[in-house]
């Protein structure tokens, strides 16, 4: 990745006592040598003339410091530890200038030690290695930590890598996207892989609670490559086949049904299929040490999907059979009352209504047979297979349907939460008019997203940094 500073720092070595003084020098000037603005045109560009001083005033510290901790015993110490326990054996390369782009935006150069594999050179070519010291401080693709950070967040955050370049560029980060596009693909690739080795709890816990679980999929289109010669222009065929995310929420609600502020939902989502997504529920699970929660509702709709794997989830879970309640979505239910209302040609408008709000009404009583017999009892006439099926749907769900005693409880009884989850991590970033994605780029910001909106990034920003998943690979 191209780091050149637009300081000019990687043209010559850098006396940070010499460069931070004159800075200041710059700095104290300008303090003392007021400028008169008589428009905002004037007080804008003064304003972004004193950010564009400061920041490199920044970013010489910053280069500064991390010359001392990258020079101390301390740091070096960790550096040879990392390597002693890296994968495959390191030889010392010696030490080379990096240049290392900071938070302000501006590339400041450290001398760091390079680590190479063992085996002879190839000519050249340097073989692959690591620098181990920029690791063990968590700085990836020569980016600090809270660069990376800040690039990983606006590529999640907005609605495409051009809006977060043009953020960047009006804050003094001058990036291009195919950059954005690596840091923040990779910040993402190290995060997962921390999750996937790391087996610390969560901070929260759920001890003595009524804890929710919900998972559902939305709608995104993958740019998968089809077969056959290449166009005109020698660019690969390829389909944009719509692909369901699977994605899944955990939260908390108090004694009246309410989500908790006090607990941040977990979210995720994967494109991996139904058993990567409970694999993943079921590792959130046993990090918040489910089994001690008060009660557990699993809450979704219909999807054969989810209600086929949630007995197993449950069994691997340990959980006891008076925690766990599994809830069909009354307003899916109550759709499909809808769709069998809606069937009935021979019917006037407030004839379907009234029949309509009469089986919602017994739901909610937890009257299911009396539903399941109305429905049956219109399986007749033209459209009496479609309706057959729909009450082969209550019959299938109709343990799934105790809203009256889930409501005396004062648990909830409609899936919202998943709902709106879906709607805000994928259909607002990964769907949209002529949008395709590759799948790991889905993938990638899929789980950006999902931390992002979940008030969970700090947690993100540790798995991203952490070097412990390196050294499973």
């Amino acid at each position: 990745m191209d780091m050149t500073s637009d300081a000019g720092l990687a043209s010559q070595d850098t006396d940070y006592t010499r460069d931070i003084q004159a800075v200041l020098d710059e700095l104290h000037q300008m303090q003392q040598t007021p400028r008169l603005v008589t428009s905002p045109e004037e007080l804008e560009a003064l304003e972004r003339e004193i950010r564009r001083r400061t920041d490199h005033l920044g970013s010489l510290l910053v280069g500064s410091h991390l010359q001392q901790a990258l020079d101390s015993t301390a740091l070096q110490a960790e550096q040879e530890r990392l390597v002693s326990h890296w994968p495959t054996p390191l030889k010392n390369d010696g030490k080379v200038k990096v240049l290392v782009r900071t938070a302000q935006g501006l590339a400041v150069p450290v001398w760091v030690t390079y680590y190479r594999r063992k085996g002879p050179r190839r000519a050249g070519k340097r073989s692959a290695g690591v620098y181990a010291a920029l690791v063990v401080l968590g700085i990836y693709d020569r980016c600090t930590p809270a660069l990376a950070a800040e690039v990983s967040l606006l590529a999640a955050m907005l609605g495409s890598l051009y809006e977060a370049q043009d953020v960047l560029a009006n804050r003094g980060v001058e990036l291009d996207t195919k950059t954005i596009r690596l840091i923040a693909y990779r910040y993402a690739a190290r995060a997962r892989l921390e999750q996937q080795i790391e087996r610390t709890a969560f901070e929260d816990s759920v001890s003595g609670r009524r804890v929710v679980i919900s998972s559902d999929g939305g709608r995104l289109r993958l740019r998968e490559t089809k077969r056959g010669p290449k166009t005109t222009k020698g660019r690969r065929r390829y389909t944009g086949a719509w692909r369901e995310p699977k994605v899944l929420i955990i939260y908390v609600v108090d004694a009246e049904g309410k989500r908790e502020a006090s607990f941040a939902p977990v979210i995720d989502a994967t494109l991996k299929g139904p058993d990567a997504v409970f694999a993943l529920l079921r590792t959130y699970l046993q990090r918040l040490e489910i089994t001690q929660a008060d009660q557990v509702l699993f809450i979704a709709d219909g999807a054969p999907w989810i209600w086929k794997r949630v007995p197993l989830l449950v069994q691997a879970l340990g959980l006891a059979a008076e925690q766990v309640h599994e809830l069909l979505d009354f307003y899916h239910a109550a759709q499909h009352l809808g769709q069998v209302a809606a069937l009935r040609k021979d019917w006037s408008a407030k004839a379907r209504s009234r029949w309509r709000t009469q089986q919602r009404r017994l739901l909610l009583r937890g009257q299911v047979e009396q539903v399941i017999a109305a429905v049956r009892d219109l399986c007749r006439g033209r459209n009496s297979k479609a309706i057959r099926t729909h009450r082969a749907y209550f019959v299938k769900n109709q343990s799934r349907m105790a809203y009256a005693k889930l409501i005396a409880m004062k648990l909830p009884i409609g899936s919202g939460a998943m709902e709106s989850t879906v709607r805000r991590v994928v259909n607002l970033r990964l769907k949209g008019p002529s949008i395709f994605w590759c799948r790991a780029s889905a993938e990638a910001i899929l789980l950006l997203r999902s931390y992002y909106k979940a008030g969970r990034w700090n947690m993100l920003k540790r798995m991203a940094t952490s070097h412990l998943a390196l050294l499973e690979t």
